[in-house]
């Protein structure tokens, strides 16, 4: 009976929030699904929904925009998604004020408020005329953090998290972690073995 309720919840929330689901698969099928122009708006629309019924509206937009969205996760208040490459499993856990470029979160993973997943560690480069180069598409790379995974509030992430690891609060992520550790620090640093590490 509570898992039909939860779904009919679901349902209704995706209804809530089709006008804007409709802008972005325009933008989608029109443009192109490169340019995340009307999808951030409509993303940061829903991020100032407050308490559940935002919850719940976060979680019906983004199961019918990103390539994935698990009914069975939390988005906190002021959180957004700036691309729609991103997968989100079951049992998620995304704190409030967090900024998620493409990504692919894993089942149980944690991820603290007013965190960071950038595309990737290259978005921008020093050009020819010593400028920097401004964003391009071409150069997003989808950041994987494993399922079990503790990201603390705060941090930076742009390289791949392993299984069963914890980021510190503050981190700066720019290497790729081993699975079951603890890295903190600007730039993170291993400090302990986790759990069943290997």
């Amino acid at each position: 009976m509570r898992d039909s309720i939860k779904l009919i919840v679901h349902l209704l929330s995706q209804i809530l929030v089709l006008p804007l689901v409709i802008l972005c698969k325009i933008e989608e099928l029109l443009i192109s699904r490169t340019t995340d122009i009307i999808f951030q708006m409509c993303a940061q629309t829903v991020a100032l929904v407050p308490g559940l019924p935002g919850v719940i509206l976060r979680r019906g937009f983004y199961s019918l925009t990103l390539d994935y969205c698990s009914r069975h996760c939390y988005i906190g208040f002021g959180t957004f998604f700036s691309h729609r490459a991103v997968t989100v499993e079951k049992h998620v856990y995304i704190g409030s004020y967090t900024i998620i470029g493409s990504a692919h979160l894993g089942e149980h993973s944690l991820i603290g408020s007013r965190a960071s997943i950038l595309s990737g560690k290259e978005l921008h480069s020093l050009g020819e005329d010593g400028r920097w180069t401004p964003y391009s598409p071409d150069k997003i790379v989808q950041v994987k953090i494993s399922k079990n995974v503790w990201i603390g509030e705060g941090a930076i992430i742009a390289a791949d998290i392993g299984e069963g690891s914890m980021v510190g609060a503050g981190s700066v992520v720019m290497s790729d972690t081993r699975s079951h550790i603890l890295v903190t620090g600007n730039p993170a640093r291993f400090v302990n073995k986790l759990g069943n590490s290997e």
